[in-house]
């Protein structure tokens, strides 16, 4: 697993609200799709929260009269929370990085996901070393899952010369 640069495990928090969630990852609203994350097991697992209030910004188009949270929205949260358990892995907040999808694979959608849902993603490390991260998810409302995935990311700092987009 990935070495853990800043805190101890013993002291690493358990926890992230919104705002370390913002100094973690680059997601501002209205693509920041997790309030919270819990139970963070440093270079293993965590469990990032939301819930759907219908104000969302899908909710208008997708579909009218019958919101159903799209099924990529529900992968990127699933991202979201991997990448603030990779970086209080790493000991990488407010260092600036971004984190890139490199591949999603065995995606399946199980259940219908709306406005008055509060939903638990569970993540866990199936890989990590350095850069590149594997992650096993689940997106679950309350004990029935609703989206599952692997997916791999890799994290870069902004000022990298060698990330998408670099002058």
């Amino acid at each position: 697993m990935g070495e853990h640069k800043g805190d101890s495990a013993e002291t690493a928090p358990a926890f992230a609200d919104r705002e370390r969630i913002m100094r973690m990852i680059p997601h501002r609203d209205p693509f920041l799709l997790i309030d919270s994350v819990r139970d963070i097991r440093v270079g293993e697992s965590a469990i990032g929260q939301t819930l759907l209030t219908g104000s969302e910004h899908w909710v208008p188009g997708h579909f009218p009269g019958e919101a159903i949270m799209p099924g990529v929205l529900l992968i990127e949260a699933l991202a979201q929370t991997a990448g603030v358990l990779v970086v209080e892995t790493l000991g990488m907040i407010d260092q600036g990085q971004l984190v890139y999808f490199m591949s999603i694979d065995k995606a399946r959608f199980r259940r219908r996901v709306g406005p008055g849902d509060s939903i638990d993603f569970h993540v866990r490390v199936l890989r990590g070393r350095g850069k590149v991260w594997k992650f096993w998810g689940e997106a679950r409302v309350g004990d029935e899952i609703a989206a599952e995935a692997e997916y791999a990311a890799m994290i870069i700092l902004r000022d990298d010369p060698r990330r998408p987009g670099a002058q």
